[in-house]
């Protein structure tokens, strides 16, 4: 009998009152290792009414007792590292260090949040007319739902909740159906943490649960992390009901290689972030675009080193990459391969008949590099999110910036350079949220926001970072006077001035 996974509501684990259920997969072995509860629209109503209510007490409680429960939080995220991550590879198939290194991340995030008694400090104005002065703060803003994706059922949640929470307000977390379990040991921490019953809650579901969500009146915020045509979708759906939304999509990330880089050092990290967590990374890098004479050479390096690459299990400790999260996800990128190939590309490193030992049910395809690609193959327009890393050759630095800043997305782009005006010309010149030099996936520190341009980001503020202190709150003014009462009232029929 499969393990069932449910929900968590107000300090309780519960299956809750939908009847559905979703398979749970190992996706290194295809094995069903779990049943997920799917949440309908009245567990949905539920869980609202409960953070609604956790809201009016949480939203006051003292900024110092908030920080308490933050502290303890990263505590005990730190201590339980290596539980996490063995969630996540068993659900994901990420390799054992992939997860390690994306609870760091996640760690960042709720130390920056432990510094939010400094974040939240308004600002005053003495004295700006006789008698009155004028000062402003940050409240939370409510209820607020985070959808996350199964790429980082760890990190991405703590980009969001530990803010949200920090800032006063309660949060819904609806993690992917394909790896759900890691939000309940989530959702275990916080409770440990002394965090209220309430303030933060796990509801697993699909669309149905989402549209609720999104169209429930008591929900005052949506922050979302998906495809482009889902956070597009949420997008206008929630701000339509009334609702302030982040919503991140998805990426076509480029980097660019000039024949002045160290070419070597430009292959090897090419290589990791194309293939790394098996290229399902909204910030891997699926484009290399070769300028002029470092083409044929950064081609060869990348592709020997492609070969080399070590697919197996994520707790395989040989193992450079695992598996794809799903057959369905297998198969769009066999599709996508063989289409390259049709369309005329030169496919130098082919992942499509790799053969793991004890994973010949699994979702594996090794590496494979294609070469001499144009923008109008699949294999450049559609987002693969798998292991395939596409080379498109143009003449010069002005090309490669012409190019990125055609193609829709805007998420993350990297330079390999020794020139710094080369480097200075590209991070002024592309339209992309994020930049890396001589740095192939440039996912800033907590304390800077995460977020890209384009069709990768709908709304106005990115997550994680100052932005998300911005997102999880509205500001307030309070404009005072506090009169002698023997002196007159001032009280004016004229618009007021200074």
């Amino acid at each position: 009998m499969s393990n069932l996974i449910g929900h968590y509501i107000n300090g309780e684990l519960t299956n809750g009152s939908g009847t559905r259920t979703q398979s749970v997969h190992n996706p290194a072995t295809g094995a069903v290792t779990g049943e997920l509860s799917i949440a309908d629209a009245d567990d949905v109503k539920q869980v609202v009414a409960v953070a609604s209510g956790a809201a009016e007490s949480w939203s006051q409680v003292s900024l110092s007792k908030r920080t308490a429960v933050l502290f303890k939080f990263r505590e005990l995220l730190a201590a339980h590292t290596d539980e996490l991550a063995a969630i996540i590879t068993a659900e994901h198939g990420k390799v054992l260090a992939d997860a390690i290194g994306e609870i760091g991340r996640g760690l960042e995030a709720v130390e920056f949040t432990c510094g939010i008694v400094e974040k939240l400090k308004g600002e005053y104005s003495d004295q700006v007319s006789t008698g009155i002065d004028v000062y402003s703060f940050r409240e939370p803003i409510g209820v607020v739902a985070g959808i996350t994706p199964f790429n980082f059922p760890v990190m991405v949640p703590l980009w969001m909740a530990p803010a949200a929470i920090a800032t006063g307000n309660t949060f819904i977390l609806k993690p992917s159906e394909r790896d759900p379990s890691a939000a309940l040991l989530l959702a275990r921490l916080w409770a440990e943490a002394g965090l209220p019953d309430g303030v933060f809650n796990v509801l697993q579901g699909g669309k149905e649960a989402v549209d609720e969500l999104l169209t429930h009146s008591d929900v005052d915020g949506v922050s979302f992390v998906g495809s482009t045509p889902i956070a597009k979708y949420v997008h206008e759906t929630a701000t339509a009901n009334g609702k302030r939304v982040q919503a991140l999509g998805g990426a076509k990330n480029h980097a660019v290689v000039l024949p002045d880089a160290d070419l070597d050092m430009a292959a090897e990290h090419l290589n990791s972030a194309a293939f790394g967590s098996a290229g399902q990374r909204c910030m891997a890098i699926s484009v290399a675009v070769a300028v002029g004479d470092a083409a044929d050479a950064l081609v060869d390096k990348v592709t020997a080193l492609a070969r080399n690459v070590t697919v197996a299990e994520g707790t395989n400790a040989d193992a450079d990459m695992g598996p794809l999260i799903t057959a369905a996800a297998r198969d769009k990128v066999l599709r996508i391969i063989g289409e390259a190939e049709t369309d005329g590309a030169t496919i130098l490193a082919d992942g499509r008949n790799l053969s793991v030992p004890g994973g010949e049910e699994g979702y594996f395809i090794g590496p494979t590099v294609v070469d001499r690609v144009e923008p109008e193959m699949s294999v450049y327009a559609e987002e693969i999110f798998g292991p395939v890393l596409a080379v498109v050759r143009v003449p010069d630095l002005a090309a490669a910036i012409k190019l990125i800043n055609a193609n829709p997305y805007g998420n993350g782009t990297a330079i390999f350079t020794g020139s710094g005006a080369h480097a200075r010309t590209f991070q002024r010149g592309v339209q992309v949220g994020m930049v890396g030099v001589n740095v192939p996936i440039p996912v800033p520190v907590a304390w800077h926001s995460f977020g890209g341009w384009n069709d990768s980001l709908f709304g106005d503020l990115h997550v994680n970072g100052p932005d998300s202190i911005s997102f999880y709150t509205r500001g307030k003014v309070v404009t005072q006077r506090w009169p002698e009462p023997s002196h007159s009232s001032g009280a004016s029929f004229s618009f007021p001035s200074n």
